[in-house]
């Protein structure tokens, strides 16, 4: 059996059938709100669709002719709302594209130019530009109307460790947070940041007020002499069950430790930790 398609031209608007439109393999963006979905399929069951899908238009050939099937290029969230209304057709844009960089190169600048991308969907759709398409930092920056220096910046989000990276693609820690973690050379001193912006509630500047105050301790701690194993393991320890970072430093059979604190606080925790739990505990 030959599938007809029944748009008349490449290019008008027309209503496609929802059975016929499938997700773009190269759309960048990965998770979907529900209760936002809900909220925009009632907005759609309210109002319509009022801005079209873009997809392009598949001839696959089948055994009786062919069959017409239809790409998203961009539109997913309207699409996935329109099926919950249970919607049999939907208004779209059909785009003549021929080369699976194109439809990459269209769903990123639908996505991106709506902000309708979390930061890390962003970055990754940068990065596949640029790893697998071989375009510059420079020439996606000019498709997408942002400057060279914000797609670097973008790209280099993705070099902080997966659990740092969902929690930016899910809003609980900000990009210019995530930025920020990026100047922490050492992964644990990075890591109880990261905790401590979840925990408390940092704000950007509070951030980088510890980074700071990390740094002066790293440039402290390479001048000062390097302490035993055993002593390095206890300071692991005690920085485990604080929850803080904690300094050492040994002087022969002797030394002094310094516990950290970032707030009022985090101060009357590690008070109570200790008085409640003792020595016994660590």
């Amino acid at each position: 059996m030959k599938i007809k398609d029944d748009a008349p031209e490449i290019g008008a608007v027309f209503h496609l059938e929802v059975e016929k439109i499938f997700p773009n393999p190269q759309q960048p963006r990965r998770s979907f709100d529900e209760e936002a979905l809900r909220e925009l399929a009632s907005s759609i069951r309210e109002f319509g669709i009022l801005q079209p899908l873009i997809v392009s238009k598949i001839e696959k050939e089948v055994e009786n002719g062919t069959q017409i099937e239809y790409q998203l290029i961009a539109g997913e969230r309207r699409l996935l709302a329109a099926k919950m209304i249970g919607l049999e057709r939907v208004p779209a844009i059909i785009r003549k594209v021929s080369a699976d960089r194109e439809k990459l190169e269209l769903a990123v600048i639908e996505n991106v130019q709506r902000d309708d991308l979390n930061p890390i969907e962003s970055a990754r759709a940068y990065a596949k530009l640029q790893d697998e398409f071989k375009l510059t930092q420079r020439e996606i920056a000019s498709r997408v109307g942002k400057s060279r220096e914000y797609i670097a910046n973008a790209v280099r989000l993705l070099n902080l460790p997966s659990g740092i990276q969902d929690a930016v693609a899910e809003g609980k820690i900000n990009e210019s947070q995530a930025r920020l973690l990026l100047g922490i050379s050492e992964l644990a001193d990075q890591e109880m940041l990261f905790q401590s912006i979840i925990r408390d509630n940092l704000s950007v500047r509070e951030v980088k007020t510890r980074i700071r105050g990390l740094v002066t301790k790293e440039k402290d701690e390479k001048s000062r002499p390097e302490i035993t194993p055993e002593i390095q393991l206890l300071k692991e320890r005690l920085e485990t069950f604080l929850g803080t970072k904690v300094d050492v430093r040994q002087n022969g059979e002797t030394g002094k430790i310094t516990i950290n604190f970032y707030s009022a606080e985090e101060l009357q925790g590690i008070i109570e930790k200790v008085t409640k739990e003792g020595n016994s505990s660590l």
